[in-house]
């Protein structure tokens, strides 16, 4: 009997669960701002032989979008570590920028090995465009490089963790002392292909760090990769998020710090002051009565010198008072409306014989008599 060819179904694409969403869409700005700082560590052998250091730098910045240009607020990572692996140099630069709910919205990232015979070189690039990521990979093998360019829409990346984004997260958790129960994020394997990406709380622990014993809440973070190499990192972070130490699996260092950093706090906002009503009786008070004698001087002079520039305006005030007291309208305002109005300089010119049967435009009309009549002048 003949085997039968075997049929490989393929696998449906990864997706992060309910809960690692429901943990990014908690993130708050106020937590966001006191992960802003950077920090040093240096890279050891087993041997505890210095091999080189690590930079991480987490800031707030601005992002200009390249597709309409708009230019918004971001979270600004960058990573740098130089160092060697067995006399052989090696090692990785990380520039990302995230969104205030750790999406990826750029990022680059390179990392080489030096190998003598073989030199490796890989860089990764991630972009948001529109309602897709872009990702183009490099590798180069030596002499051979190979460039692959990918886009996966973006409502299948939802619960996506770049490197960036997990620099960021690990200081988070520190802060909360908490990592998300059962939470499936998405990551990026060795080969770029998307995989699950999950955290698991180790405890907390006290390590040496120089001459100090130092209290440490150690989170694994572990990526399943189903094509690449699994990964496996340890980090052992104080209580403001700052790393004291990383191990990761398979590698043959580790990074510590030499020294104890300042410990960020978060700040106590005291509520604002109450002050109750006091009444302000400003006659009493010598400086607000001066002030007031003051200004009421300066106002004084101030229309006097008007005045003296003026001369027309006083004498077409006493005219207007003067007919006032002569005619004693029963509407004084309707009246001055009409005595002022032929001086607007956007009414039209009046006519030289003015009908007395014309309506005035400023009174209403009296009950009982036709529009036009006795409307004239009092």
């Amino acid at each position: 009997m003949n085997p039968q060819p075997s049929i490989q179904k393929s696998l449906p694409p990864p997706e992060a669960n309910a809960e690692a969403i429901h943990f990014l869409s908690s993130l708050r700005l106020e937590e966001l701002q006191m992960l802003f700082f950077s920090e040093t560590l240096v890279m050891v052998s087993d041997t505890g032989e210095p091999q080189g250091e690590l930079t991480i730098d987490v800031q707030m910045g601005k992002y200009k979008d390249r597709e309409v240009g708009f230019l918004s607020y971001c979270l600004l990572v960058h990573a740098f570590s130089r160092g060697f692996i067995n006399k052989t140099p090696f090692g990785n630069s990380l520039l990302g920028y995230l969104s205030m709910k750790l999406e990826i919205l750029e990022q680059h990232s390179q990392e080489f090995i030096k190998f003598p015979t073989l030199p490796m070189e890989r860089k990764t690039n991630l972009l948001k465009q529109g309602d897709q990521m872009a990702m183009t990979r490099t590798v180069k093998d030596g002499e051979e490089v190979k460039t692959e360019v990918t886009f996966s829409p973006w409502h299948s990346i939802a619960g996506f963790i770049s490197e960036a984004a997990n620099l960021v997260l690990l200081r988070l958790m520190a802060w909360r002392k908490t990592v998300p129960s059962n939470a499936r994020f998405l990551a990026l394997d060795t080969e770029g292909k998307l995989c699950y990406s999950t955290y698991q709380a180790l405890g907390v622990q006290t390590i040496p760090v120089g001459h100090q014993q130092v209290e440490v809440f150690i989170v694994e973070h572990n990526v399943h990769s189903q094509e690449g190499i699994p990964m496996s990192c340890q980090f052992y972070l104080l209580s403001d998020g700052h790393l004291a130490k990383r191990v990761q699996v398979g590698s043959p260092v580790c990074c510590i710090i030499t020294k104890v950093p300042v410990l960020r706090e978060e700040d106590e906002i005291e509520p604002p002051p109450v002050f109750g009503k006091q009444s302000l009786v400003w006659e009493e008070d010598i400086e607000l009565y001066s002030q007031f004698l003051e200004r009421k001087e300066e106002l004084r002079l101030s229309h006097c010198s008007y005045l003296r520039q003026h001369p027309e305006a006083q004498a077409l005030v006493a005219d207007f008072l003067l007919f006032l007291l002569l005619r004693r309208p029963p509407d004084p305002v309707a009246y001055a409306a009409e005595y002022f109005g032929p001086f607007a300089r956007l009414a039209p010119p009046a006519p030289a014989l003015r009908s007395s049967q014309r309506p005035s435009p400023f009174r209403p009309l009296r009950p009982g008599r036709p529009p036009g009549e006795g409307e004239g002048e009092d």
